[in-house]
């Protein structure tokens, strides 16, 4: 038996869960969350609770198992919570505003390179070089952060670019001056 799999899963209050056949729809002040549950897991709702239960002892059913009751609670703290990732940018002269739905980034290209960023995400940033990502689907706001950070990675001589915060950038030596 999965160890995580059997937990159950605490709903808070305020985050409404309807279940219909396969596909369960969890809604709370953050947003709203649908999931197609796979055929070999059925999930059981409490009054505070969902508890995800497999059909057999099965290879898929079992791997199944942990990494739906996974999906669910993190949809649960979606809704309720949400997630948000952090990212910053180092160089000179490298910033980033956002309008409407757009994020203008300027590092080091020839022109400004514009984001759009997709429903359910919030874009914010502080003081021209600190990037907030937020929203209720995690999935989703890890997404939007790697594409954000792919459109200039942070290089190894003197770490220009976008990293997440908290990141080590490992760093290697330049070229030394010979006599």
């Amino acid at each position: 038996m999965s160890r995580i799999g059997k937990l159950p899963i605490l709903v808070p209050k305020g985050v409404k869960v309807v279940q219909k056949e396969k596909v369960l729809t969890l809604e709370g002040p953050k947003g709203k969350l649908t999931y197609k549950i796979p055929d070999a897991i059925d999930l059981v709702l409490g009054n505070e609770t969902i508890e995800v239960k497999r059909d057999s002892d099965q290879r898929t059913a079992r791997s199944l198992h942990g990494l739906v009751r996974a999906l669910v609670a993190n949809m649960v703290h979606g809704v309720h919570v949400g997630f948000q990732k952090s990212l910053e940018i180092s160089g000179v002269g490298y910033r980033a505003e956002v309008s409407g739905n757009v994020l203008r980034l300027v590092v080091g290209y020839s022109a400004p390179i514009e984001y759009a960023i997709p429903k359910g995400v919030d874009v914010k940033v502080d003081k021209q070089v600190n990037i907030l990502v937020s929203g209720a689907d995690k999935e989703q706001v890890g997404r939007v952060c790697a594409e954000i950070r792919k459109i200039k990675s942070p290089e190894p001589y003197k770490g220009k670019g976008i990293k997440y915060v908290g990141e080590h950038i490992k760093r290697k030596v330049g070229k030394s001056a010979t006599k």
